[in-house]
C-alpha cells in the first residue's frame, strides 16, 4: 500500500516502512504510538517491524545490488546531489516534522539539522568521484600492487533519536556513495523524517532497493537487522549498553563494526581564554538541542581564578534561556523527547544533590501555557563536590551541566580523563604550548580548541573508551564501506 507526498505533516500521522522503493504496513501488523514532546499527545503510529519486514527490505537491497554496484561514479553523484536539493526545496516541511518529533527548536531543526542531512548527502556525492585507493610498484620484484576498493554488499544503518535526520543520513550517504545497499532503521522515538526521506530519495530517482527504512523498536527490528546472517556491516549511533549489545550479537559474525557510543565531554576553561567568546560559546555547547547531542560539554572545569566570576556570569546567561514550545522563534530551550528521558534526568538532579551537588539555577520541571503535558525542564548547572559523582561520571544527556574548579593543568587533565568515555573535549586557552600538550593527553577523538561544534565533514568523527569503534566523516566513511582489496601483478 502506498502514500501519495503531502505538502503538510497530518494532525495524526502514522507512517510506513520503505522497501524496494514503495511504502509497506509491517507485516504483522503491529503498531507503536509517536508522541509528540512538546504536548506530550500522541499524533501517529509507526510500524514495529518484525524479522519478516527485515528480510524484505534485505531482498530488495541484495536484488539491487548488482546494478548498483556497478553503477558509475558519476551517476551515483548525480542521485546524491540531486537528494540534497530535494531536502533544500523542502526545508520547511523537514524541518516542521523534525520539530514536531523530536521537540527541539524549529530554529535549530531549520538551521542546522536538515541544511546538515542535506550536506551530507552533497559531501559524499562529490567526495566519492576523489576517493583514490593506492598502488606500490616493486621495483626489484618486477611487480605492481595496486588496490580495490570495492562495496561491501547489503549494510545495516541505525541510527538515533537526538539529532534524527542529520545522523540518520550520514551514514546513508556515504554507504550508497561507496555502492552499498542499505537496510536502515531510524529511532523509534523519531522516525518522521526518516519515512518523509523516502519520498524523497524516490523523486530525485534513486534505484529502488538501493535504500531500505524499516522502523520499529530496537528489541525486534534493530535486533533483526544486527542479526541477519547477510548484512555484512552494522554502522550504529546511541548508547554505549546499546553498542556493547552489538558487538557480542555481530562479533561471531563477523561483521564490520562502526559504533558512534556515549558522551561526558569536558569542558576546560583556562583564565587566558578569550573569556566573552568563551562564555557565549559554553552556553551553546551546554544546552544546544536541550543537552541531547553526545558532544555536548556536560563537564565545565574553570581554572580557580577565574571560577566564582564565570559562575556568576554564567548563571546569569543561562537564567536568561527561555523554555518553550518548539514552534516558537522565541524558544531556546524546547521539549525533551520523550517523558521517560524526562524522568531519567530529573532523577539526576535528586542524585546530585543527594550526593551534595548545589544546584546553581534550574532543576525545575517546566510548564508551557496551552502544553501543559509537554516534557520541558529548565536548564540546570549544579556545582559538584568532586569530579568522581555520579552526575559527573554518568551519561546524563539533557539539559544538566556540572562545574567545578581546578589549580593546575595535570590537575584538570587527571579530572578530564577520569571517566570511561572518550568521545570529545574542548579547551579554552590562548597558550599555543598548553594546546598543544593537552589536546596530546586528553583522551578523546575529537578536540576542540577556542570552538565547539565547528565540524569539516572531510574529517574523522569517533571517540575512544567506550564512546566507540571505529570512524565515521570524510574518507574513513568511504573504507568503513568497502573493503579493500590487494592485486598484485607481475610483469
Amino acid at each position: 500500500m502506498s502514500k501519495e507526498k503531502s505538502n503538510e505533516i497530518p494532525a495524526f500521522a502514522s507512517i510506513q516502512n520503505y522497501i524496494n522503493g514503495n511504502f509497506h504496513n509491517p507485516i504483522q501488523d503491529h503498531w507503536i504510538d509517536n508522541y509528540n514532546p512538546s504536548n506530550g499527545e500522541i499524533y501517529g503510529q509507526i510500524p514495529n517491524s518484525s524479522k519478516e519486514d527485515v528480510e524484505n527490505a534485505y531482498i530488495a537491497a541484495k536484488s539491487a545490488f548488482p546494478v548498483w554496484s556497478q553503477t558509475t561514479l558519476e551517476e551515483r553523484s548525480r542521485i546524491l546531489i540531486q537528494i540534497s536539493e530535494l531536502l533544500e526545496a523542502n526545508l520547511q516541511r523537514f524541518a516542521e516534522a523534525e520539530s514536531k518529533d523530536n521537540g527541539k527548536p524549529i530554529s535549530l531543526a531549520k538551521a542546522i539539522d536538515i541544511p546538515r542531512a542535506a550536506s551530507n548527502f552533497r559531501f559524499f556525492g562529490n567526495a566519492i568521484t576523489q576517493f583514490a585507493s593506492e598502488s606500490h610498484e616493486s621495483v626489484g620484484q618486477q611487480a605492481v600492487n595496486y588496490t580495490l576498493r570495492q562495496p561491501i554488499g547489503v549494510v545495516g544503518c541505525i541510527s538515533p533519536w537526538n539529532l534524527p535526520l542529520y545522523l540518520f543520513t550520514w551514514k546513508i550517504a556515504p554507504a550508497i556513495a561507496a555502492g552499498n545497499c542499505v537496510v536502515a532503521k531510524p529511532s523509534e522515538i523519531t522516525p518522521m523524517t526518516a519515512y518523509l526521506l523516502g519520498e524523497i530519495c524516490t523523486e530525485a530517482g534513486l534505484p529502488k532497493g538501493v535504500l531500505n527504512i524499516v522502523h520499529g523498536l530496537g528489541t525486534t527490528t534493530g535486533q533483526a537487522i544486527i542479526e541477519h546472517q547477510d548484512i555484512k556491516a552494522i554502522s550504529f549511533t546511541g548508547g554505549t549498553a546499546t553498542g556493547a549489545h552489538i558487538a557480542r550479537v555481530a562479533a561471531p559474525m563477523f561483521k564490520k563494526l562502526s559504533l558512534e557510543l556515549g558522551g561526558k565531554n569536558p569542558n576546560i576553561i583556562f583564565a587566558d581564554c578569550d573569556y566573552e567568546d568563551m562564555l557565549d560559546t559554553t552556553v551553546r555547547s551546554s544546552f544546544a538541542n536541550q543537552g541531547q547531542i553526545c558532544l555536548c560539554g556536560s563537564r565545565i572545569f574553570v581554572e580557580a581564578s577565574i571560577y566564582e566570576k564565570f559562575k556568576k556570569d554564567f548563571v546569569e546567561k543561562i537564567k536568561d534561556l527561555k523554555v518553550g514550545h518548539p514552534s516558537e522563534a522565541s524558544t531556546n530551550i524546547g521539549a525533551l523527547v520523550s517523558k521517560p528521558h524526562l524522568e531519567k534526568v530529573k532523577d539526576y538532579i535528586e542524585i546530585a544533590k543527594a550526593e551534595k551537588g548545589i544546584v546553581l539555577c534550574g532543576g525545575n520541571q517546566v510548564t508551557v501555557k496551552g502544553y501543559e503535558n509537554g516534557y520541558y525542564l529548565e536548564p540546570t548547572v549544579i556545582e559538584v563536590p568532586n569530579d568522581e559523582c555520579r552526575v559527573n561520571q554518568e551519561e546524563i544527556f539533557g539539559p544538566i551541566v556540572t562545574i567545578m574548579p581546578f589549580n593546575t593543568e595535570d590537575e584538570v587533565l587527571q579530572m578530564a580523563n577520569k571517566v570511561k568515555y572518550g568521545l570529545s573535549a574542548t579547551l579554552w586557552t590562548n597558550n599555543l604550548k598548553r594546546t598543544m600538550r593537552m589536546s596530546h593527553q586528553l583522551q578523546a577523538g575529537i578536540v576542540w580548541v577556542n570552538t565547539w561544534m565547528m565540524r569539516d565533514l572531510r574529517t574523522p568523527f569517533g571517540g575512544v573508551k567506550a564512546s566507540g569503534v571505529g570512524r565515521e566523516g570524510g574518507f574513513e566513511a568511504l573504507r568503513f564501506f568497502t573493503e579493500a582489496k590487494n592485486v598484485c601483478i607481475k610483469y
